[in-house]
């Protein structure tokens, strides 16, 4: 990825010292300068005495020297003591009683009007240059707060400069999406020789809408097309415009694009768009005037670009269902590109991606990794391959082994291993009759992917789980695969009735996911006989993000409860279909239970030998 060029942010300088460090260089200085001028002698510990003391102590011999300034007497005696008395102004040496002092002992009388003048000075300028001190520390404060007051209107965009960036990402860098690359590479192509294009008449796209699931690479392929162009890219997220003053947003979105313009040719990439630019006027409250104000300007800003301005707005969101349609009108995002979730060949190609940095053992097959892995994003494959790498490094091995990756997809589906959940034997039990339940039923039906792995280990909110592995994606479903996987779905609840005559609470997942199945096939699908080809499905926008104030079902309450009808009916008949099954084959259930109670863990040769390959479904 690009290094990102760090933005002048005021008031931050880190080669620049402290303002708080000069005042306490100042108060040291000043302090410095107290001690210079005042007399030292004070500074030493003295014993205040009575003048009559010193008397007596110069009659016995006992004083070295003497000190006398102004109306105060300094001795210090033979054993090295100092002592302080006062005496009048008026009165002398030999009015004190030293008669002979002079010829005894040194003598020292101290002018004091030198060091009291500078002394005045500074007792008089210091309370004055604290005060010045102080103010001037605040005053730069404050410029420096006026001036992140004034940076608010500031665009808050990432510069990743060409010409700085290390580690450039180009179209190479991005396994799989091998369409959307062709589709963007017209844009590069579009930045790189904008001239052939407008010689011929064309109109440079003036933005780009990549839409698709969360995790997909839109901001890799984005970053992508900067890196292939060899422009500058400006990041930010669609968030990161509207803060809590009025006209910041608007005023941020024109700072945005004059720095694109200055910049050109260059990128402009607006992450999680639909932050700003979902309906406007939408919700209970009428909508959001802040919100609105920035949406508009990024319309009035579109608009206004000129031809040859050479800047691209790529825009990301995984709800294109809620954006402004004047966000999307030809003349704004004229293109729009959907990023899918990878299929088995780009997550394969993901994986390697993944893979490179990281020692790999000659037993781990990748290939049927990304068969275990459908549905999985970019980010979580990515995410995968490090989980494994951590789990090899706590096993103490020296490189990835294939159970290291297998257990990273069972932690990344359905979190970590739950090994201090324990459970009592009626419960492993049931548990064990309701596993084996899916995957006699599912493995019996001929619509039903293979069953990879029956395990007894609890993982999150599960006590067991079992893996169906289909062989190739699918991008149409049939009718008879989707009864034969609620048949499946059904058959952990059905293999409890009929082994325990009781049911638990176990099969809750399956229930709902059940229902759902059916209810798209009658609702969606158009699946039902008796309801017959007609779309039914409510429509459950969001009513703060989508047009209505309320939600509302375009339908009869009398289709309502047929279309429940039809739903009740396909979930009950697989239900039967799988205790039809199960009834015919309890033995190899049975077989099935007490090999999985002794091992936890059935791999798919394990559980297809139990068979004898002579069963099959009936029905």
């Amino acid at each position: 990825m690009f290094p990102e060029t760090p933005l002048p942010s005021a008031g931050k300088n880190p080669t620049r010292p402290n303002g708080f460090l000069y005042l306490i260089i100042l108060a040291l200085f000043i302090t410095g300068l107290y001690f210079v001028f005042s007399n030292r002698a004070e500074l030493i510990p003295a014993e205040e005495v009575s003048l009559s003391k010193i008397q007596e102590e110069y009659k016995q011999n006992q004083l070295k020297s003497l000190q006398i300034r102004e109306n105060k007497i300094i001795a210090e005696t033979t054993d090295g003591k100092i002592q302080n008395t006062y005496r009048l102004p008026t009165d002398g040496i030999k009015d004190l009683g030293f008669d002979d002092l002079t010829k005894d002992i040194p003598v020292t009388v101290e002018d004091t009007e030198g060091s009291r003048f500078w002394m005045e000075i500074l007792s008089s300028l210091i309370p004055f240059l604290l005060i010045a001190a102080f103010l001037l520390y605040m005053l730069k404060q404050a410029q420096k707060g006026t001036a992140n007051a004034f940076s608010f209107g500031k665009s808050r965009a990432r510069l990743f400069d060409k010409n700085k960036a290390k580690n450039r990402i180009t179209f190479k860098d991005v396994a799989g999406a091998e369409e959307e690359k062709e589709e963007l590479s017209e844009i590069v192509d579009f930045l790189k020789h904008p001239k052939k294009y407008l010689n011929m008449g064309a109109k440079i796209p003036k933005g780009v809408l990549l839409m698709g699931p969360p995790g997909t690479g839109k901001t890799l392929l984005a970053r992508a097309v900067a890196g292939e162009a060899n422009v500058p890219f400006l990041n930010i997220s669609g968030s990161e415009f509207v803060e809590m003053f009025v006209g910041v947003g608007a005023s941020r979105v024109r700072d945005l694009f004059m720095k694109a313009k200055r910049n050109a040719p260059a990128i402009i990439f607006i992450d999680e768009i639909d932050a700003v630019g979902s309906h406007r006027g939408a919700g209970l409250g009428g909508g959001h005037d802040e919100r609105e104000q920035t949406l508009n300007q990024i319309l009035a800003e579109m608009d206004g670009f000129e031809q040859g301005t050479n800047v691209i707005v790529i825009a990301a969101t995984n709800r294109p269902d809620v954006l402004d349609p004047a966000l999307l009108r030809p003349g704004r995002f004229d293109r729009r590109v959907v990023i899918e979730l990878p299929d088995i060949r780009d997550r394969l190609a993901v994986l390697k991606v993944h893979s490179r940095n990281k020692p790999l053992d000659k037993e781990i097959n990748l290939e049927k990794i990304a068969k275990q892995t459908p549905g999985f994003s970019g980010a979580d494959l990515e995410n995968l391959m490090n989980e494994a790498a951590i789990l090899a490094t706590k096993h103490g091995h020296t490189k990835i082994k294939m159970k290291d990756a297998e257990d990273s997809v069972e932690k990344v589906m359905m979190g970590p291993e739950k090994k201090s959940r324990i459970l009592t034997e009626e419960e492993k039990k049931i548990t064990a009759y309701h596993e084996a339940g899916h995957a006699v039923v599912g493995h019996l039906l001929p619509h039903c992917d293979p069953v990879h792995k029956i395990s007894l280990i609890g993982r999150g909110m599960t006590l067991g789980a079992t893996w169906f592995l289909p062989k190739q994606d699918l991008y149409l479903q049939s009718r008879s695969k989707f009864k034969d996987e609620l048949a499946s779905l059904l058959g952990g609840r059905e293999a409890e009735q009929l082994v325990f005559n009781e049911i638990t609470t176990g099969a809750t997942n399956d229930l709902k996911r059940a229902t759902q199945i059916a209810r798209r096939m009658v609702a969606e699908y158009g699946m039902s006989n008796k309801i017959g080809p007609v779309f039914y499905a409510d429509q459950n926008a969001s009513i703060f993000l989508g047009k209505d104030l309320i939600q509302r079902r375009e339908h009869s309450e009398k289709m309502a409860a047929l279309i429940d009808m039809e739903v009740k009916r396909i979930v009950e008949e697989a239900s039967k279909k799988a205790r039809e099954i199960l009834t015919q084959n309890r033995t190899v259930l049975d077989k099935i239970v007490v090999k999985l109670l002794e091992k936890e863990i059935l791999l798919e040769v394990e559980f297809v030998g139990l068979f004898g390959g002579k069963l099959k479904a009936k029905g």
